[in-house]
This record gives structure tokens, C-alpha cells and sequence, in this order.
């Protein structure tokens, strides 16, 4: 609960069932009514995958929530993957485009059905306000979800293919979002992301990935599914598309409502993983390390042909004097 400027705000996060669950300690908790519910927990897919819940089930408790507390404003977190990945998606998304999640990936189509019923929640009352908030691929230091981990993991590694650009929104810059939305009032959907996005050969570069070589294109569908296949951790269905296409979003709406990422797409993704050292040496460094390398490659070839030469030599004498 946070009381800011006389409004009295209710976080839903991905543990809070108290603001939900009207028991008697739960009321000596809660206000009796509240101004802003803040849904955070619909969106987290490692706590509804946890207790095996829906986010259309939890979407649903915090809309009760927000009649019992006869709240004016609820701010829906939810995610950019409801637009889904595409390879004809423009670049970026606004708000605008249509949802296409992918049909496989149950975790994004419940999210984009979360939405229609906060929109009903909306419409269902004179003056009630809704905040729509879909960030990017979200991370940060030791808090990324297994959902974000899974789709790091997957970016910039696929096998003699064009890698698709991406976004990496660091969890700072989506708290002052959520803060925004409840100052402000904000109503309607906002895209949370960094400027721009990051090149799918930069990702590659990041993430420390070896340069790719020229393979079959049979091959490569078959290389790229068994490395998916064995990724860390347990991906859910229909995740690989959105490391497949791009799904990246525009900032400008949010942008005009005066907030402003602190982050950048790179600095999220360099603090979030670990990225090998290599991808921290500056190029003319790294110039000269590989030029070391070259010499040293260089060397140690000419010492093996020289003792080879030296026990050729010997053998064919051998055999002369035989």
C-alpha cells in the first residue's frame, strides 16, 4: 500500500492474495476503499506457473479487488508479447497494432484476454480509468523472471540466420512507469521500452556467441531445435517464435506523458546477464589480442613442423643406412 499525494494506492503483486481473500487479517491490513489498484502479479508468469493459475484468474481477483475497494483506476501491467512476434510486424509496434500472440504460447494469449476485461472493468462504470502498461522484455541484476531468462537465453543464438533486433527494458525504468501512471492518471495503453532496440547481431556480439559458418538450411532448423530443446531451465511452448521475429515497441506515447527511460537497451542487457569478458574488451584491444593470437598460432606451427621435419629426417636416414 503506498499513500502518495492523499491517493491510496493497492499493489497486486505476484504474492499479495490478502487483498483478494477478505480474511480477517487481511482487513486489518487493507483499507476499507482505495484509490488505485496495481495489478503487478497477472504478468508474472513464474508465480502463476508456480501455483499453476492463469493470469486471466488473477486478473479476474484483482477486478473484484478493485469493486470491493470501490476503486476509480486500475494499472494493468502486462507485456509486449501480446503482440506477438512476426516477421511482417512494423518496426516498431505502437499501441495501435492488432494482438497476435502467439497461438502456441498460452501465457501471452491469457494476458491479451487479461486486457479485454480490464477494458470491460472500464467501460462497465462511469469515470473508472485504466492503465494498460506493456513493457519490453524486462530485466535487472538477480531479478529477471525465468521467463526472461528463457528468451535471453534464446536471442542472438540461432545457426546461420538473421538474429531479429530486440528490446531490453531494464525493471528501474517500469517501476517509474507504474509510479507515472498513478500520478498522472494515465488512461489507456502505453508500451514501456527503451530507445530504439539492439541489432540482432549485436546481441549476438553481447552475448559472447561464436561467428556462425554457412550450414544447410536443413541442418541449421535441426541444430537451432536441439539447442532449444536443451536451454536452460523449462521453456514454455510457443516461446521460440519471439526470439525468431521481431516484436519490438515504440516508447512515443509513454515518452509525451513525460517519462523518460534512465537505461539503455545494452546497459539492461550487459547487467542482467553474464556476459563473457571478450564482449567487454574494446575493439582496438581486442584487435590486438587476436593479432597475439595469430602470432602465437603462427609460432606454435612453425615448432611442430619443425620437430616433424626433424623426425622425418631421422626416419628416412634410418632407412638409408638399412
Amino acid at each position: 500500500m503506498l499513500d502518495d499525494e492523499m491517493t491510496e494506492v493497492v499493489l497486486l503483486d505476484a504474492t499479495e492474495h490478502s487483498a483478494m481473500d477478505r480474511s480477517e487479517s487481511s482487513e486489518t491490513l487493507l483499507p476499507a476503499s482505495a484509490d488505485v489498484i496495481v495489478d503487478l502479479g497477472t504478468s508474472d508468469y513464474d508465480r502463476r506457473a508456480e501455483r499453476r493459475e492463469s493470469a486471466s484468474e488473477f486478473v479476474t481477483s484483482a477486478l473484484a479487488a478493485a469493486d470491493r475497494f470501490n476503486a476509480h483506476q486500475i494499472v494493468f501491467v502486462s507485456s509486449a508479447l501480446v503482440y506477438g512476434a512476426a516477421p511482417n510486424n512494423p518496426k516498431p509496434l505502437t499501441e495501435d497494432a492488432v494482438l497476435r500472440p502467439d497461438v502456441e504460447f498460452v501465457f501471452a494469449r491469457q494476458l491479451a484476454s487479461a486486457e479485454e476485461l480490464v477494458d470491460q472493468w472500464r467501460r462497465a462504470r462511469a469515470g473508472r480509468v485504466t492503465t494498460v502498461l506493456r513493457p519490453a522484455l524486462s530485466l535487472a541484476e538477480g531479478e529477471s523472471s525465468r521467463l526472461a531468462t528463457a528468451l535471453v537465453a534464446g536471442l542472438g543464438h540461432r545457426v546461420a540466420q538473421v538474429d531479429p533486433p530486440s528490446q531490453f527494458l531494464h525493471l528501474d525504468d517500469l517501476a517509474d512507469a507504474v509510479v507515472l501512471a498513478v500520478r498522472r492518471r494515465l488512461d489507456g495503453v502505453f508500451n514501456v521500452a527503451p530507445d530504439g532496440w539492439v541489432a540482432g547481431e549485436r546481441v549476438r556480439a553481447l552475448s559472447g556467441e561464436r561467428p556462425r559458418f554457412p550450414v544447410p538450411e536443413r541442418l541449421s532448423e535441426v541444430v537451432a531445435s536441439l539447442r532449444w530443446r536443451f536451454q536452460r531451465g523449462p521453456l514454455p511452448p510457443g516461446l521460440r517464435s519471439y526470439t525468431c521475429e521481431p516484436w519490438i515497441v515504440s516508447n512515443g506515447r509513454l515518452r509525451t506523458t513525460g517519462w523518460e527511460p534512465t537505461v539503455t537497451n545494452e546497459q539492461a542487457y550487459v547487467e542482467a546477464t553474464e556476459a563473457p569478458w571478450w564482449t567487454m574488451v574494446s575493439p582496438k584491444r581486442r584487435q590486438e589480442l587476436t593479432l597475439g593470437t595469430a602470432v602465437l598460432g603462427s609460432v606454435v606451427v612453425a615448432m611442430v613442423g619443425a620437430v616433424l621435419g626433424q623426425r622425418w629426417l631421422r626416419r628416412r636416414r634410418v632407412r638409408q643406412l638399412r
